[in-house]
């Protein structure tokens, strides 16, 4: 286990690394499936960051540098632990138009929060049907 997830963080820093280091204008990366619970630093440095795939990964709260990507359109976050969401940073990012937060434990709460007050498509899990007793 322990080498896998050495093995996942090197990944991880060789895409960010080559990713900061081509200076691309639009940018998109990959980190899904690494195993990852919190974002590298470097993450903050991308300021031309469009599209980030984080899916399939093991975060229990929203990264939170993200909210800081000033081009940031696209997020997904698919398949991750994540049960709470800070919508208020979400709604200050401007050019955000779609966060996936599919197959994460979000809470009813979130859900009622987070709709009227972000203008970019959210999409989630549908919510379990309540057992009847």
């Amino acid at each position: 286990m322990h080498r896998r997830m050495g093995e996942a963080v090197a990944r991880v820093a060789r895409k960010v690394n080559e990713t900061v280091e081509n200076k691309r204008d639009s940018l998109e990366l990959n980190l899904a499936g690494n195993y990852l619970h919190r974002l590298p630093e470097e993450i903050t440095s991308l300021l031309h960051l469009r599209a980030i795939d984080l899916s399939r990964n093991r975060f229990r709260r929203f990264p939170e540098p993200l909210a800081t990507a000033p081009a940031l359109e696209t997020i997904d976050l698919e398949e991750n632990e994540i049960a709470e969401v800070p919508t208020d940073k979400l709604a200050s990012m401007a050019l955000l138009r779609s966060l996936n937060l599919r197959a994460n434990p979000v809470g009813p709460e979130v859900r009622l929060l987070v709709r009227p007050l972000v203008p970019f498509e959210l999409l989630l899990s549908p919510e379990e049907p309540v057992p009847k007793s």
